[in-house]
């Protein structure tokens, strides 16, 4: 796991009065950024199955957890945007771990729920992902595991 995200030396920037303050390291986005790259590596070496990515997983454990939701609805849960949701539906059912069938109150909706391979290797996968949050909080205390989740959850 230490290569997932090793911390490599950059070097020191010019100071004085014409070094510019604003330094792209310190920002938000940036931070979030690199800190969402390094969750996904942990995720892909850890989850237990190469081909899953994480949008998908949260798609999938969205259905085991309710076991039939509208496309739009799931989209929502994990909070995709319509047209990354379509391409994850789209993966998980051309492997097989998906399967739709029109609302019969609403025709113009789908309804999603994973298929039997699909509730074998999410069942598998569930295992592994208390793993992935572990590895990834590993540099952070207690503390400040529960803090960060506590100030994403409230940016999010």
């Amino acid at each position: 796991m230490r290569n997932v995200a090793r911390k490599q030396q950059e070097p020191k920037a010019a100071s004085g009065p014409l070094a510019r303050p604003y330094r792209i390291e310190e920002q938000i986005g940036y931070l979030l950024r690199r800190a969402h790259q390094r969750a996904s590596a942990i995720f892909q070496v850890t989850i237990g199955d190469p081909n899953i990515t994480p949008t998908q997983y949260s798609s999938m454990v969205k259905l085991n957890e309710y076991r039939e939701l509208s496309q739009n609805l799931l989209g929502r849960l994990v909070g995709m945007d319509k047209a990354t949701m379509q391409g994850v539906v789209r993966r998980l059912k051309e492997r097989g771990l998906v399967d739709s069938r029109p609302d019969p109150g609403d025709a113009r909706r789908t309804l999603l729920s994973l298929t039997t391979e699909g509730q074998r290797i999410v069942n598998r996968l569930l295992l592994n992902g208390p793993a992935v949050s572990r590895e990834t909080l590993k540099p952070l205390n207690g503390a400040e595991q529960r803090q960060l989740l506590d100030l994403l959850s409230k940016i999010v």
